[in-house]
């Protein structure tokens, strides 16, 4: 048995997805992007045999008992199945309280049920089926091993008059009218997925809501094992309830298109369960743009704010390392299931070799035009418009405050000139290094292999180099080919330019970048023709 979906796409080309019993979709997307009025096209589609669970709502217990004779459980179930399919449903609820009845009702009457068919069997001497039936688990026995296994330290029991009480951790017990919305929410999940009929559609309505993800994840997977004979949709918010089910497939929802008050199409993404990439990289692309940009570097780098502000319409993407950065990519970019994802990265320069940029730029990886990020907020074009936006506040002159950046700079560097030709050449050494490893044919043939570098002279070299660049008062040139965040530079060009503190300064170049069209469009320049490569289809 399947369920067949058409999602209507702004392109004209509609998605169509399947659903089998046994397996799981989670609906992803942000506030806004229609993931309700999806959810509700859904059940429409297969109201007759699909059930609405609505955790995202506020709900409640009327009381600790049954409310409900089975005629009026029966009339208020037809009443919701019909409200359900009303365009109101997808922002009003006018069941809640009903739905957390019925539930209780269900739960009560699946004991029941378990108790009378056992106490048949007794009643017509056949103890063998009444151990068989005995065997398998009251729904009650169910929902307090999967509360245990999903840290809700409750235990529901039901006592005379058909009453449903709560027990925490040993305590005496008390009504479930006065769990808190939490555990009420994670009951109510629990006895409406394990008391409806197999084959049934369940669609779960953002169940993090009242739930922290410690309860809700382990509390999802339980009850999807528990429940085979069923097919679930689940909306979310959450990327990494998709994560901790890896069997499922996740539907990205970007957007929606709305004809008045009603949702025409969707901008939607089928991540499929067998994708052939790691989780890391899964967890990257779910609730991300199509296009992604992996730089080098963590969420409290430099690099991230920058880089997200000269990129608007992509998602950034922070990696460890240049080598992740390339793992990213290529792995995106090698996945043909993901065909609908454009995969790019952007490393630090630190002065590779025309080759390897070559070879960076053949994988989707571009090495910015300069050392490193901070040579890109420091590079003395920015601090010149900085220099002049600050002066209009103080009324200083802005060339006289970027003149004395400039010198201050030239000469916090002077005393370093040992130490940064000597980080500036360890690439080339490194290259230089690796052209000489032995050959198979060298291997096999067993000769000895002899090489020698001169680190001494290439040092020295640099160091000459570096030295004159002082002198011709190059600054820009020193920024952009040696790391200079190892050295007082940066602080001294920070101080000399009004600031008191690099991150001040960091902060009035990202608010530049916003402000100012002509130094945005300069940063862009900066990483060779990925902007031009960003805007091919």
């Amino acid at each position: 048995m399947s369920f067949a979906f058409t999602i209507p796409e702004p392109s004209g080309t509609p998605l169509a997805v399947t659903l089998d019993i046994g397996q799981c979709i989670f609906v992803l997307g942000a506030n806004g992007t229609g993931k309700s009025s999806l959810m509700h096209k859904f059940y429409n589609a297969h109201h007759a045999t699909a059930q609405r669970i609505s955790a995202h709502r506020q709900t409640w217990f009327s009381s600790s008992s049954v409310t409900l004779s089975p005629e009026q459980k029966r009339n208020t179930e037809t009443n919701i199945s019909n409200s359900d399919t009303g365009a109101q449903s997808r922002w009003k609820d006018d069941y809640a309280a009903q739905r957390a009845n019925i539930a209780i009702y269900d739960l009560i009457d699946a004991e029941n049920v378990r108790a009378r068919t056992i106490a048949g069997a007794v009643d017509n001497g056949n103890i063998d089926l009444a151990k068989t039936l005995s065997k398998k688990d009251a729904p009650i026995k169910i929902i307090n091993e999967l509360l245990r296994l999903s840290n809700i330290p409750i235990e529901i029991s039901v006592k005379q008059n058909e009453q449903v009480l709560a027990s925490k951790s040993g305590s005496p017990p008390y009504s479930v009218a006065e769990l808190s919305d939490g555990e009420r929410n994670a009951l109510l999940i629990a006895a409406s997925v394990l008391t409806v009929k197999p084959g049934t559609l369940l669609l779960i309505d953002e169940p993090e809501r009242h739930l922290h993800r410690s309860i809700i994840s382990p509390l999802l997977t339980l009850l999807f094992a528990k429940r085979p004979d069923c097919a679930f949709i689940v909306s979310t918010h959450d990327v990494m309830l998709p994560l901790d089910n890896p069997s499922a497939r996740t539907m990205l929802i970007r957007g929606c298109t709305y004809n008045g008050s009603t949702v025409t199409s969707w901008d939607a993404d089928l991540v499929p369960s067998e994708s052939n990439i790691d989780e890391e990289l899964k967890k990257d692309i779910l609730g991300s743009r199509r296009t992604l940009i992996f730089i080098e570097g963590d969420d409290r780098s430099l690099d991230q704010p920058l880089y997200s502000l000269v990129f608007p319409n992509v998602t950034v993407v922070a990696k460890s390392s240049c080598r992740d950065v390339e793992h990213a990519v290529l792995g995106i970019r090698s996945a043909t299931d993901l065909h609908w994802l454009r995969a790019f990265g952007i490393v630090d320069n630190d002065r590779r070799t025309a080759e390897d940029i070559v070879r960076l730029n053949g994988k989707g990886v571009y090495a910015v035009s300069v050392y490193s990020v901070e040579s890109l907020y420091y590079h003395p074009e920015i601090q010149r418009k900085i220099a002049v936006r600050h002066a209009s506040v103080t009324g200083e002159d802005p060339n006289a405050l970027v003149i004395a950046a400039k010198n201050a700079a030239l000469a916090a560097v002077a005393p370093h000139v040992q130490r940064l030709s000597e980080r500036a050449v360890e690439k080339t050494l490194r290259d230089e290094l690796d052209k000489h490893w032995p050959k198979q044919a060298e291997i096999s043939a067993g000769r000895q292999i002899n090489i020698t570098i001169d680190v001494a002279a290439t040092v020295n070299e640099e160091v000459t180099a570096l030295n004159q660049t002082i002198a011709d008062g190059n600054l820009e040139k020193i920024i952009s080919r040696y790391p200079v965040r190892e050295t007082p530079l940066l602080t001294e060009i920070v101080r000399k330019l009004g600031f008191q503190t690099r991150d001040q300064y960091e902060n009035a170049v990202r608010k530049l970048l916003m402000d100012d069209s002509v130094a945005l469009e300069f940063i862009k320049s900066q990483f060779g023709t990925l902007v031009a490569d960003l805007a091919l289809t």
